[in-house]
């Protein structure tokens, strides 16, 4: 079978499963995310009966597909009792769209656990941590809004050791407001001597819609921010975790696999309030993106309604998948092109050429294409290229 435009095969893509959790105790300035601010009592019972509802919604529509993996994200997932967490993964299970040995990620911030401990977590059948430290500087944290101390964070890690959670991820940012280079490998240096198996090291941007774009803080200068990017990896390669997206690094066998899947153009199925989904349908010959009602209320209220379903012609279906797999540090193979995009090469061939006459792509014998040190640093030049035109 042939996509509507005429290219080749669509192959059905490994599935992740995304549940969003939107409350915090406090809107970070710099966070544009759908994210609320909790005022008052956490409405845990409602917010769960609406994710369950939504979760037997998709298990009754859904051609059934184990999920490899899945992800908490928020918000500050770990404001949700274990219990709560627990009851999410039954029902997941439960209709087939878990698989046994999936990936399940928790996102926490340090001083966040509030309702349990990570022992509760991973009894209720958390596998993998990702803490929002984001600095060891008590300085920096309080200019980022950030309600944990670095103590708590080491608390934190102290924690995740007592319940037997090996696997985590620690996020870092860098180029803070004021920061130096030296303050910025500190950072690095103390995530590494907590043992962290994965790091998630990126650039603080200022996005729309936050507090920070409206008022925004002195930061340093791109030359001094591309220096921090520079020692970090240096350092945290030194300490034998290996660069494989742009702002992630893993012991060997410890990357991400959720990520993975994102940034390879797989599927994920979006539970929860804003939540976004990726879906491919070979049989019908498409791919279909779905997002749900933002806003927590009007998801409790009916969270099977409203849902925004768009398909993603084969043009936009190259560049997202661009704007995913040119991230990695191995890039993409053909084969990978193909089957996720149902593209044939013929269709895109004139662009990669481009890239690689630029200096920001080179093919390799896979056959494939990666990101060259060029092209990893002028990320956004490269992936632009890929972008659709009005022209046929």
């Amino acid at each position: 079978m042939t996509d509507a435009s005429g290219d080749g095969l669509l192959e059905l893509p490994p599935l992740g499963v995304y549940v969003h959790l939107p409350w915090c105790v406090r809107k970070c300035p710099y966070c544009d995310f759908n994210s609320h601010a909790l005022r008052g009592t956490l409405p845990e019972p409602d917010y769960l009966d609406a994710l369950l509802a939504d979760i037997g919604a998709a298990a009754a529509s859904f051609p059934r597909r184990p999920a490899e993996s899945l992800f908490f994200g928020g918000g500050t997932p770990s404001l949700f009792s274990p219990t709560a967490i627990g009851r999410v993964l039954e029902a997941l299970r439960s209709t087939g769209l878990l698989g046994a040995n999936a990936e399940v990620t928790l996102e926490a911030n340090p001083g966040a656990v509030e309702h349990g401990s990570f022992r509760g977590y991973a009894d209720a059948g958390v596998n993998r941590v990702s803490l929002g430290v984001q600095s060891f500087d008590p300085a920096k944290l309080a200019r980022l809004g950030r309600i944990h101390t670095p103590d708590d964070a080491r608390s934190a890690m102290d924690q995740l050791a007592s319940a037997g959670i090996e696997n985590f991820n620690i996020d870092l940012m860098y180029g803070l407001p004021e920061q130096t280079v030296e303050e910025a490998a500190r950072d690095v240096a103390l995530a590494l001597s907590c043992g962290a198996p994965h790091l998630s090291h990126y650039h603080l941007t200022l996005e729309p819609n936050t507090l920070f774009h409206h008022r925004p803080p002195t930061l340093p200068g791109e030359d001094e921010t591309w220096e921090m990017q520079a020692v970090c990896e240096a350092r945290i390669a030194a300490a034998g975790l290996s660069q494989y997206e742009v702002s992630a690094y893993a012991r060997p066998g410890l990357e991400c696999r959720h990520n993975l899947n994102y940034w390879t153009f797989g599927d994920y199925l979006g539970v929860g309030a804003g939540a976004h989904g990726k879906l491919t349908f070979p049989g019908r010959g498409h791919v279909e993106r779905r997002a749900k009602p933002r806003h927590p209320d009007t998801y409790r209220n009916d969270p099977c309604r409203h849902e925004d379903r768009r398909y993603v012609s084969p043009a936009d279906r190259v560049f997202e998948f661009m704007l995913n797999s040119l991230r990695l540090t191995d890039g993409f193979t053909l084969d990978l092109l193909q089957s996720r995009t149902g593209v044939r090469l013929a269709r895109v061939a004139s662009l990669l050429e481009r890239a690689v006459r630029k200096g920001l792509l080179a093919a390799d014998d896979r056959p494939g294409w990666r990101p060259t040190e060029r092209g990893r640093r002028y990320l956004n030049d490269l992936q632009i290229l890929f972008l659709p035109t009005d022209t046929p």
